[in-house]
């Protein structure tokens, strides 16, 4: 499982740069390299656009995984060159950003857009496998995530929109009641779909700030 990200555009980037000369890049070696984002190919490339338009680039890093304890050492180590720039750009998902952002007393601006979770399906191909909404039905949907796989998380069965199990929104996606049926079929447990999933509680998934947990069993 990773954190899919894409790039934004330039034009965006320059943007949040204006009234900052010295810039120092991070990227992260991680899910961002994997990506295509926010690898040393990426970095290299964006060093090369800001220094085109006249911006001096103290220095660049990309760290191992730049939402990790590491980070904190990796910056320690390059602090002199950080502390020579007027501005830190970080190529990196929002995770890494605000990891940046939490250890280094300068503007912090985030050079691409996370989207979600997901794996690499195929290569350079990424698909989103779970919103982390709070609430798991997996049991009643045969392990196939109506909330994450349908256009409109829907819960139980498809709408009306649906044809020759594809979904209305996008033909080239398939209808994911009709992969849950399907496979509830192959299980032999299609009176699954006799159970009503009660309306979903989405403060679970949004509620009151960022969500938070401890493990009681630690006693914390």
């Amino acid at each position: 499982m990773k954190t899919i990200t894409r790039k934004k555009s330039f034009e965006d980037v320059n943007k949040m740069l204006e009234g900052f000369n010295k810039i120092y890049i991070f990227g992260c070696g991680t899910c961002a390299t994997m990506c295509g984002t926010g690898g040393n190919p990426e970095v290299s490339e964006m060093k090369k656009k800001l220094q085109n338009i006249g911006k001096v680039i103290t220095d660049s890093l990309v760290i191992p995984t730049a939402c990790d304890d590491l980070t904190k050492d990796m910056v320690k180590q390059h602090l002199k060159e950080i502390k020579e720039s007027d501005a830190i750009l970080v190529m990196a998902c929002a995770f890494g950003v605000q990891t940046i952002a939490s250890l280094i007393i300068k503007p912090v601006f985030p050079a691409l857009d996370t989207l979600f979770i997901g794996r690499e399906e195929g290569i350079g191909y990424f698909a989103e496998i779970c919103m982390q909404c709070g609430e798991c039905v997996l049991d009643k949907t045969a392990g196939i995530c109506p909330v994450t796989r349908c256009a409109k998380s829907l819960l139980n069965g498809p709408c009306g929109g649906s044809v020759n199990g594809k979904c209305e929104v996008d033909p080239n996606i398939d209808c994911a009641w009709q992969l849950i049926y399907d496979r509830l079929k192959d299980l032999g447990q299609l009176k699954r779909l006799e159970e009503i999933i009660a309306i979903k509680d989405w403060s679970k998934s949004r509620d009151g700030g960022p969500r938070s947990i401890n493990r009681e069993d630690l006693g914390l």
